[in-house]
C-alpha cells in the first residue's frame, strides 16, 4: 500500500502558496515552503520553510528531506537541476515532464500548435527581423509575469528600443489579436486520471495585469464546451497531475485562441475560495496529495473578483480601506500582508458573491470596489 501523503512542499512563498497554506490544515496536510524571504506571505502560515529562491535546487533538496511531494507556486524553476532530484526519487506534482513544454513561451506555443490547439500566429524573434505590420505583441520566453515581459508594440522604433532594453533576451513575437473578450478556465486532474473543470470566467486586463474576474462568463454554451475540451486535451497530453489555468482570447467570430497556460493555481481562480464547493487551492492540494478531486461547482449564482493592485510606491495603513471593503454585502477580503506597495503589485483581492447572474450589476460592483480601494 502506498504511504499516505501528509506533508507537501511548495516552491515559492507568495500569495498563491499563502492560500494553499490556509487550505492545507482542512485536509489534514502540512505545507512547507521554499521562499526567498521571511517577509513572503506564505512563510508565516507554513508548517516549515526553507529560505531560498525557488530556483535554488540545493535548497529544494533540503525541502525534499521534509516532504513527500513537491509542487509549484510559479514557473521560475531550474528544470535541469530538479531533474537530478527527480532521478534520485524526489516526487514532483505536476511531474517535470509535464512542466517542460510550458515554461518557455516559445516552446509552449509550439507544443500547443502541435496539439492542434488554436493559438495566435507566432515566431521566435530574430536579431534583425522587422515585422511586416504593427501592432505586434512581444513576450519574453522566460521570466514574465503580471505584465512584466510582455509589450504591445506599435512601431519599428518601439521594437528597436525593446531590443536594447532586453539585450538579446529570447522573445516571441505574436500577431496582435482583435478579441471580443478575454476568458479563463481552471482544470484539474488527479493521479487516477479524473478531470474536473471549473466555470469559464471572463477576465479584464489592464497593462497585461488582471484587474477583474466575472463568474461565470456570459458566453454561449458552445464556447464553454470548447474551453473544456481544450483543457482536457492539454491535461491528457501532458499527463498532468494538479491544477492549471488556461487563458483565452474570444474573437468576434466566436473562436477561442489560447493566450497562455499557467501550470499552477492562478489569479483568475481566486473567486473559488468563496464561490465554489472546492477552492482551486484545496483542489491542487488534493491532486498533489494523491486524493480524489472535490466538486468544482459554483455554490452561488455568480461572483465578481477584483484585484487590489498597488497604485503608489511605499508603505501606508490600509486598515480603514479594508474595513470599508469588508462591509460591502457578501464580500470576502483577502490581504496578502505585503510590506511594500508599488504600482500594479497584487496586494490582495476582494470577492463578492452575487445573488443573481447579471453582468451589468457585477461590473458595477467591481467599480464600487475599485473606487473604495483608491479613495
Amino acid at each position: 500500500m502506498t504511504e499516505a501523503i501528509g506533508r507537501i512542499g511548495v516552491l515559492g512563498g507568495g500569495q498563491l502558496a499563502w492560500m494553499m497554506a490556509q487550505a492545507a490544515p482542512r485536509l489534514g496536510l502540512e505545507l512547507w515552503v521554499q521562499a526567498p524571504s521571511e517577509a513572503d506571505p506564505a512563510v508565516a502560515l507554513a508548517a516549515g520553510r526553507i529560505l531560498a529562491p525557488p530556483e535554488d535546487a540545493v535548497a529544494t533538496a533540503q525541502l525534499a528531506q521534509h516532504c513527500q511531494v513537491i509542487t509549484f507556486e510559479n514557473e521560475f524553476v531550474h528544470l535541469e537541476a530538479l531533474r537530478n532530484l527527480e532521478a534520485q526519487g524526489v516526487c514532483f506534482r505536476p511531474q517535470l515532464a509535464s512542466l517542460a513544454p510550458l515554461l518557455d513561451k516559445y516552446t509552449q506555443r509550439c507544443f500547443l500548435r502541435d496539439l492542434g490547439l488554436p493559438v495566435p500566429e507566432f515566431r521566435l524573434l530574430t536579431a534583425t527581423e522587422q515585422p511586416q505590420s504593427y501592432p505586434v505583441v512581444l513576450k519574453a520566453c522566460r521570466g514574465g509575469y503580471d505584465g512584466l515581459g510582455t509589450r504591445i508594440l506599435h512601431t519599428p522604433a518601439a521594437l528597436d528600443q525593446i531590443r536594447q532594453e532586453w539585450a538579446g533576451r529570447p522573445a516571441v513575437v505574436e500577431a496582435f489579436v482583435t478579441y471580443e473578450r478575454e476568458l479563463a478556465i481552471l482544470a484539474a486532474r488527479d493521479v487516477a486520471g479524473q478531470i474536473v473543470h471549473y466555470p469559464l470566467v471572463e477576465t479584464q486586463q489592464e497593462d497585461q495585469v488582471c484587474r477583474r474576474v466575472l463568474v461565470p462568463a456570459a458566453v454561449p454554451d458552445e464556447v464553454t464546451l470548447q474551453a473544456e475540451a481544450m483543457a482536457t486535451t492539454l491535461l491528457l497530453a501532458l499527463d498532468y497531475v494538479g491544477l492549471l489555468a488556461i487563458e483565452f482570447f474570444l474573437t468576434p467570430e466566436g473562436k477561442l485562441l489560447v493566450n497562455e497556460i499557467a501550470p499552477r493555481t492562478h489569479n483568475s481562480g481566486h473567486y473559488t475560495l468563496d464561490a465554489c464547493v472546492t477552492s482551486q487551492f484545496e483542489q491542487h492540494l488534493r491532486a498533489t496529495a494523491g486524493r480524489p478531486l472535490g466538486p468544482p461547482d459554483l455554490q452561488v449564482p455568480a461572483a465578481v473578483m477584483v484585484n487590489l493592485l498597488g497604485y503608489e510606491t511605499g508603505e501606508r495603513d490600509y486598515q480603514a480601506t479594508l474595513k470599508a471593503l469588508a462591509d460591502l454585502p457578501h464580500s470576502h477580503v483577502y490581504w496578502y500582508g505585503k510590506n511594500q506597495a508599488r504600482p500594479g503589485r497584487k496586494m490582495g483581492h476582494v470577492t463578492v458573491c452575487l445573488e443573481q447572474f447579471d453582468p451589468t450589476l457585477a461590473w458595477a460592483q467591481a467599480r464600487q470596489i475599485e473606487a473604495l480601494w483608491v479613495q
